[in-house]
């Protein structure tokens, strides 16, 4: 039997551990999925001695990779891990972003607001460049090309048509938490994902739906970057 888990901390809102098993149970698969909400990385590597691969989630995504014996290049280049096999870090993140929003872009959605600058943030970065979007990072700390939220204009929100929350903001238990942007200036042509996938309609995307905003939960990139999880355990544990 194999073992396969995910880190992060909290854990009590992650739907990965009932997603595998699941997915075990239906394809006849012998091996077990964990939560391993851990308080720091101090006992990384004895974990890892222990899994054939795992997930990594928040706060975990960017920490891990000093703990890691390499990291591919796309991961590399995003500059976070969500996904490791054999001591070696993956991301699949950008791939589940990716895939996830590009049937729901529409011709004029040219210009992206990326709220929060963490590990999903990196990995949504990197697949919007991927689809040759223009997108503008908001920080409540900014640096560098950052805004701070206080910047968010009329004008501004207008232009960026699509709005990614990166953030934790609205992730169960903290249901009534969203990011501080003026949601009064949404209208029916903007697009609202949220990568929280728990609950179904975070605090975010009710404020956007009420506005007529499009709007998209994390659930599918989940599964997609779950999916994509699996062929990477599975190539390399043959």
């Amino acid at each position: 039997m194999r073992h396969y888990g995910i880190i992060g901390n909290p854990l009590t809102h992650s739907f990965s551990p009932g997603y595998f098993t699941q997915k075990f149970a239906d394809e006849g698969i012998d091996a077990t999925y964990c939560a391993y909400e851990i308080p720091d990385l101090s006992n990384i590597a004895t974990i890892m001695k222990q899994l054939y691969g795992f997930n990594v989630t928040y706060p975990y995504k960017e920490l891990i990779l000093p703990h890691l014996h390499s990291v591919d290049s796309v991961a590399a280049n995003i500059g976070a891990v969500n996904v490791v096999c054999n001591g070696k870090g993956y991301n699949t993140d950008w791939l589940g972003f990716l895939q996830s929003i590009k049937p729901h872009l529409l011709p004029e959605d040219k210009m992206v607001l990326v709220l929060g600058t963490g590990g999903v943030s990196k990995a949504v970065q990197y697949a919007l460049d991927v689809l040759g979007l223009h997108y503008t990072v908001v920080s409540r700390n900014p640096q560098g090309n950052a805004i701070a939220y206080s910047d968010l204009t009329p004008e501004c929100i207008a232009m960026h048509t699509v709005i990614v929350n990166c953030t934790p903001l609205g992730m169960f238990p903290e249901v009534d938490t969203l990011p501080d942007i003026p949601y009064n200036y949404l209208t029916n042509s903007h697009l609202l994902y949220d990568c929280v996938y728990n609950p179904e309609q975070t605090a975010f995307l009710r404020e956007g739906s009420q506005r007529g905003a499009r709007t998209i939960n994390g659930l599918q990139m989940l599964h997609l970057q779950a999916d994509e999880a699996w062929r990477i355990w599975s190539e390399n544990n043959r």
